[in-house]
C-alpha cells in the first residue's frame, strides 16, 4: 500500500547533511499537513521539517544527535486513511536506509596522507564527527591529531566545524608551533554571580566575530545624513503600503533600496579577500542583521537586491524578518551575501562600529533618527531649521578598501537617502 518517506531535505548548494536536535512527533502520533515534525542543525542555522501530508508516522528511523545526508530518508509516515497494518514493517524499512555520516577512510589512502587519516580513524574512535570539509581542510592544513583534540567545537554537542578549524589555523596552530602559551584571563566570581553556558548559536557568533577581527584590519567611517524628506514621505505612504500590499513599510527597506544602488555605483566596497586575490562580487546580495528573541544574531540575505524595486525589497524583506523570528529560516536564506546593514537605530543607538561579517569586506550601520537644529543655506542666508538627522557609519576591511574609497561610498549612500523625492509614488 502507499506510504511517505520523509527525506532530509536540501538546505543549500553547501550543505551535505545536518544533524537531528528533537523529534517533535513520535511513533504512532498523527500529523496534519504543515505540523513540524523534527528540528534539525547544520553549521549556518537551525530548522525545522515540517509534514508534506496528513497522516501516522509509522516509523522514525534516526535518534536525536545523528547526523544523517541530505535525501536520506528519516522517517516513514502512513497517508491518511491508510491503515498502518498495511504498510512495510518498521524493520524492513531500517534495512534499506541509508546510515548516518561516518567518518570513512579510503582503505588504501596515498602516503602523503597516512599520518592524517591515521588520525582521522583515532577521531573517529574518540566519536568526534569531522565533515567532509573539514576533513579536506585538516588534510590540507597537514592538522595532527593531538592539534584537533586541542580544537574546542562550536557545533552540536561539540562538533568542530569549518570556523573552528580556520581559527585554529589563524591563531592556535601558529602559537603551539612557536610554543608561546598565551595568558589565561582569570574572571573572578563574586557572591550571587550567575554562569550560563553559551548556547550554539552564541558560540558561532562568538567565533566567527573573533575571527573577524583577526582576519581583517577594521577602519570606520561616519557621516551624518539629513533625512527629513524621507520621513515625511514614509510617514505619507505606511498606510497605503498596508491597506495595498499588507506589507509594513519600515526605514530599513528604504536604507536597503539605496545601499543596494550604492553598491552598484562603488562596486569595490562589494569584494572579498582570497590570499591576494581581490574577488569583486557581481551579484549584491545585502545581508539583513536580525535579532531574534533568544538574544542571538541571524543574517538573512536579500539576495540581488539591486534588481528589486522598493516593494520587491519590502516582500523580501518582511518575509525573511518572519522566518527568522520563527525559527523557520533554510541555509540558502543566510548564504551567499557580498555585504551588510544592521540598523543599530532599532533599539535606540546613535551609531556604532560593527564587525565586519566575513568573508565580506564591509558593513554598514544606521543609527537611531532624531529631530535636530540644523544650519540651512537659503538664497536668503543662513538658517536654523528642525531637520530629522540620522548618523551611518562604515566598517571596511582596510586591505582592500581605503579610506577614500570607504568615504566616497559612504558619501554616495547619504546623497541617495538626502535626495529623496518626497513626491515619488510607490
Amino acid at each position: 500500500m502507499a506510504k511517505f518517506e520523509l527525506k532530509m531535505p536540501k538546505l543549500g548548494e553547501s550543505i551535505i547533511e545536518a544533524t537531528i536536535t528533537r523529534w517533535q512527533k513520535k511513533e504512532g502520533d498523527t500529523v496534519k499537513e504543515d505540523d513540524s515534525i523534527v528540528e534539525i542543525a547544520t553549521d549556518k542555522v537551525d530548522s525545522e521539517i515540517p509534514s508534506p501530508i496528513a497522516g501516522t508516522i509509522i516509523s522514525v528511523l534516526f535518534n536525536e544527535g545523528d547526523i544523517v545526508p541530505v535525501g536520506t530518508v528519516i522517517a516513514i509516515i502512513a497517508p491518511e486513511g491508510e491503515t498502518i497494518e498495511s504498510i512495510a514493517p518498521e524493520k524492513e524499512v531500517k534495512e534499506v536506509a541509508p546510515e548516518p555520516t561516518k567518518n570513512i577512510v579510503p582503505e588504501k589512502p596515498i602516503s602523503e596522507t597516512a599520518p592524517i587519516v591515521e588520525d582521522l580513524n583515532n577521531i573517529a574512535a574518540n566519536k568526534r564527527f569531522l565533515s567532509p570539509l573539514v576533513k579536506s581542510i585538516v588534510k590540507k592544513e597537514n592538522i595532527s591529531e593531538a592539534e584537533l583534540n586541542n580544537i574546542t567545537g562550536s557545533g552540536l554537542d561539540n562538533r568542530i566545524t569549518k570556523d573552528d578549524v580556520l581559527a585554529y589555523i589563524q591563531g592556535a596552530k601558529q602559537k603551539t608551533t612557536n610554543e608561546i602559551q598565551a595568558p589565561k584571563l582569570e574572571v573572578n566570581l563574586a557572591n550571587g554571580d550567575q554562569i550560563v553556558v553559551m548556547d550554539r548559536m552564541r558560540k558561532l557568533i562568538a567565533d566567527h566575530m573573533v575571527l573577524s577581527v583577526k582576519t581583517s584590519p577594521h577602519v570606520s567611517s561616519f557621516i551624518e545624513v539629513d533625512v527629513t524628506n524621507l520621513v515625511k514621505w514614509r510617514e505619507k505612504n505606511k498606510d497605503i503600503v498596508l491597506k495595498r500590499e499588507n506589507e509594513k513599510l519600515t526605514f530599513t527597506h528604504i536604507f536597503i533600496h539605496a545601499l543596494a544602488q550604492a553598491l552598484k555605483d562603488f562596486p569595490s566596497v562589494n569584494t572579498s579577500v582570497d590570499g591576494n586575490n581581490i574577488i569583486f562580487r557581481k551579484r549584491i546580495n545585502i545581508g539583513m542583521a536580525t535579532a531574534l528573541p533568544s538574544g542571538n544574531l541571524i543574517v538573512p540575505v536579500i539576495k540581488d537586491a539591486d534588481k528589486k524595486s522598493l516593494l520587491g525589497i519590502i516582500s523580501t524583506t518582511n518575509d525573511l524578518a518572519n522566518k527568522a523570528r520563527n525559527n523557520k529560516l533554510q541555509p540558502d536564506d543566510i548564504q551567499g551575501g557580498t555585504f551588510t546593514l544592521t540598523n543599530l537605530g532599532s533599539f535606540g543607538s546613535l551609531t556604532g562600529t560593527p564587525i565586519i561579517n566575513q568573508p565580506q569586506s564591509a558593513i554598514l550601520a544606521v543609527g537611531v533618527i532624531k529631530k535636530r537644529p540644523v544650519v540651512l543655506e537659503t538664497p536668503e542666508g543662513d538658517v536654523i531649521g528642525i531637520r530629522q538627522i540620522m548618523i551611518a557609519s562604515l566598517s571596511y576591511d582596510h586591505r582592500i578598501v581605503d579610506g577614500a574609497m570607504g568615504g566616497l561610498f559612504l558619501k554616495r549612500f547619504a546623497e541617495l537617502l538626502e535626495g529623496f523625492d518626497i513626491n515619488q509614488a510607490i
